[in-house]
């Protein structure tokens, strides 16, 4: 049995001032015509059925994912309290999954905000991974390098396991000099934060290695026994350690493998990555709007309006009906220290 965990609890925050509170990245329409969560469900869709697919989001978020799945069984939407990190979040849900599936079922763990050109690839890769999964390991895809990028942590690849390779090391988002290495010794992949694995595998992974998360799911699994799933553990929750789970568990355990892919993968981390994969004008413009241009290249602008350029290179320019950002793409990751500022004068509504 393969069942899905969808991450959606993110902020996004750097896809301000689209990215909001209230309406995080995941929900936007950045890419198509829909929503990125809901390009994520679709994409699933061949291989697992809406009956085996969950969301795991914030008690904030769960209206906007009932809006954009509607398809989704509302009991498959598991409620952080708050958001934390990826390992409690997937600590949390495989418990959830554990008093549903058996142990050896397969979870098949992904964000919500990635963007994936060839679905066909996409779920290609999951026969080679559910092999190693149903082993008892577990599973990391790995993305092929398209460039020594320095936003991305990456996977080294050791001994060669038929379709997959033991994972040697994970590395942190590495310097342009260290990451050009990387790709000339051709073993090393971007970690895509997409995972496989059986669930009693990543649960026994847990209890062997990151304790104190375990402990308290076993808090969570006695009230649930009580009160009901619906039982508040806002208390419990709030004692979790705030990691991801590649620090708590895949750089610990000795069963990782990692999948090497090559879908068109993007995790789209701000507005100059979305900028790079989307289709440009002969001068390498992204516009979405109407357009009169002299001199200028290399821009990207989301706007509703007609957008006049004159002699501007390399811009970030997003338009929304209360905010007007423009940046220089290779400064725009610095959005977040415009949201730390707002946060500073207390200018919630613009958040």
């Amino acid at each position: 049995m393969l069942t899905a965990l969808i991450m959606a609890g993110g902020s996004g925050t750097r896809f301000w001032p689209m990215s909001r509170e209230k309406n995080p990245k995941q929900y936007l329409k950045i890419n198509s015509g829909k929503s990125m969560i809901k390009e994520t469900f679709d994409r699933l869709s061949g291989s697992v059925r809406p009956d085996d697919t969950f969301v795991i989001t914030s008690n904030a978020q769960k209206p906007l994912v009932e809006r954009e799945l509607p398809e989704l069984p509302v009991r498959n939407i598991i409620l952080e309290p708050f958001g934390m990190n990826t390992a409690p979040a997937i600590a949390l849900s495989s418990l959830f999954l554990s008093r549903k599936y058996k142990g050896d079922d397969l979870v098949f763990v992904l964000p919500s905000d990635h963007v994936i050109k060839n679905t066909e690839a996409f779920i290609e890769s999951l026969k080679p991974a559910g092999k190693m999964a149903e082993k008892g390991c577990l599973v990391a895809f790995g993305v092929k390098p398209a460039y020594p990028a320095t936003g991305y942590g990456y996977i080294e690849a050791g001994a060669p396991l038929g379709d997959s390779f033991k994972v040697a090391k994970f590395k942190e988002k590495p310097d342009a000099r260290t990451a050009a290495k990387f790709i000339k010794m051709g073993n090393y992949y971007w970690n895509s934060g997409i995972f496989l694995w059986r669930i009693d595998a990543i649960l026994d992974s847990f209890e062997k290695l990151t304790p104190a998360i375990f402990n308290i799911l076993n808090e969570i699994k006695k009230k649930w026994d009580a009160e009901g799933e619906n039982a508040d553990i806002s208390a419990e929750y709030a004692k979790m350690l705030k990691i991801p789970v590649d620090t708590a568990i895949m750089e610990k355990c000795g069963n990782s493998v990692v999948v090497p892919v090559d879908y068109g993968w993007s995790d789209v981390g701000g507005w100059k990555a979305l900028s790079d994969i989307m289709e440009s004008d002969s001068l390498g413009n992204v516009i979405s709007s109407r357009r009169e241009l002299i001199d200028s290249h290399s821009n990207f602008v989301k706007s509703d309006k007609l957008v006049a350029m004159i002699a501007v290179s390399n811009l970030i320019v997003v338009d929304t009906p209360d905010v007007l950002l423009i940046a220089d793409k290779n400064s725009s990751e610095k959005v977040r220290d415009i949201i730390k500022e707002l946060e500073r004068k207390g200018l919630k509504n613009y958040l």
